[in-house]
């Protein structure tokens, strides 16, 4: 069990009494979740500041607003409001110098901040090298650089992901060597023009699919380099999917990663797809990993120590599921809970023969695409089946990499942080894996899918059953 001084075990729940917490990307799908759970399980919090971009037409309070009146937060909203007022917005951007923060602002967040969250960044895979060099790893820098003047801050949690290290097998808790230093990545994307940039980027990443997996590679380095004596944590996830149980089940409100993809699935127009139905999915709901983060900046604050510690949030090692198991499980649950005006009876499979899914996308995705959008110009309405399936391939072409290979990923230190907290904190903030039963999981996150992201009510769902069966 975990002690602070004087011997007496503190919960994670009285560790964030009466301190303050700054949050980048908070209006993020993790993010998002951080701030909710933070608010509805630690109530003795005092203050969490949000960095927030004032948007065209809108200032940060209207965006928080906006933000509040989400479904997330609907539990806070009915059993708590008053804590939603202890969400302070501060204008800025990671994208500029100094985060963008006025001077007052960041005087205000140096004086009371004790415990940071970074989670922004920019999670397009095919981003171009230039933006995404600057928001996930300048604005990671500077970001420290704040941290360097806050003077009561206790710990920095970085979010990072598991496949930084995808050109190794075997992924320990712990940071590699990157073929490239940082500073010199952010020169040469400083002084080059944009098409210098973009003609280099392949040499650049090398042994790496995407601008994404490089970039974040190179922050975690950087952050070696630029902490000093920050006590500093880096939570690596796996693919993050909805919510297990927090604050509702199923919860999701993006279409990256797989979900996209399912969501085309539960229309009746995605059917194949290449991956490799053996290998291992390396997912890993939301919650689960908020839940992590925010025990991993209890025990970082409470057990200073001299190296970064790092998590690697991921279910591989102790409740692996297979692609195949994932596929067939969400055809399942979007035939059992099928959405509204579904083209075709979902269905398809796995493909790992690269000629045989080309063959498949022909015939089940492009045909019929070109076919809709012939009969929609004839009925006078507006064709958008090829932009779709154009969209969705590209989408895929970003998964392939990921639904083609395994990785080990080793998450001693996930379980050794479990072990040491009380029964009590344990169920609070549950980050044990194992508990996941996919086939229940995977029901919910259909039945999410249908909910947040094609926003069809579920009393829909008898006529939407009766639809398919015909």
């Amino acid at each position: 069990m975990a002690t602070m001084a004087g011997g007496e075990y503190t919960s994670v729940k009285d560790f964030y009494r009466d301190r303050s917490i700054f949050i980048t990307g908070g209006t993020g799908f993790m993010g998002k979740v951080l701030v909710e759970k933070l608010l509805r399980s630690c109530p003795d919090i005092k203050n969490i500041y949000l960095l927030m971009r004032p948007k065209k037409g809108q200032d940060v309070q209207e965006r928080l607003q906006e933000l509040l009146n989400a479904p997330l937060f609907e539990k806070l909203r009915r059993d708590s409001p008053g804590e939603l007022s202890k969400i302070i917005p501060v204008a800025g951007d990671v994208t500029e110098p100094e985060l963008g923060i006025s001077a007052d602002d960041q005087d205000m967040l140096i004086r009371s901040v004790s415990v940071v969250f970074h989670s922004a960044a920019t999670v397009k895979f095919d981003e171009a090298l230039k933006l995404s060099v600057t928001i996930n790893m300048l604005g990671t820098k500077r970001l420290v650089q704040l941290c360097h003047r806050m003077r009561n801050v206790e710990a920095l949690i970085h979010v990072s992901t598991a496949y930084c290290n995808c050109d190794r097998h075997d992924v320990a808790e712990e940071i590699y060597p990157v073929g490239q230093e940082p500073e010199q990545v952010i020169a040469l994307t400083q002084w080059m023009d944009d098409k210098m940039v973009e003609d280099l980027t392949p040499n650049l990443i090398a042994g790496r699919p995407n601008t994404y997996t490089f970039t974040k590679a190179l922050a975690e380095r950087m952050l070696q380099r630029e902490r000093g004596s920050l006590p500093v944590a880096i939570v690596r996830p796996s693919i993050v999917l909805s919510s297990y149980r927090e604050p509702v089940a199923g919860w999701v409100d993006n279409c990256n990663g797989p979900t996209g993809i399912i969501a085309a699935v539960g229309k009746g127009f995605f059917r194949t797809m290449l991956c490799h139905k053996d290998k291992v999915a390396d997912l890993v709901p939301v919650d689960i990993v908020i839940n992590l983060m925010i025990c991993a900046a209890w025990r970082t604050a409470t057990h200073r120590t001299d190296t970064i510690s790092i998590y690697n949030c991921c279910t591989g090692q102790q409740n692996p599921i297979t692609w195949k198991q994932f596929v067939d499980l969400s055809f399942k649950y979007s035939r059992l809970h099928p959405a509204n005006d579904v083209l075709w009876y979902p269905d398809g499979r796995c493909h790992s023969s690269i000629i045989l899914n080309k063959l498949c996308v022909t015939l089940q995705h492009t045909l019929p695409a070109h076919i809709l959008d012939i009969l929609a110009r004839l009925k006078g309405s507006r064709p958008i089946m090829v932009r779709v399936q154009a969209k969705l391939s590209k989408a895929t072409k970003c998964l392939e990499y990921f639904s083609t290979k395994q990785w080990n990923f080793r998450d001693d230190n996930v379980r050794r942080l479990g072990e040491q907290l009380s029964p009590e904190d344990r169920e609070t903030f549950m980050f044990d894996v194992r508990q996941i039963d996919w086939p229940s999981y995977l029901e919910h996150y259909i039945l999410g899918i249908r909910h947040f992201i094609l926003k069809e009510s579920p009393d829909t769902l008898p006529a939407a059953r009766s639809h398919i069966t015909k």
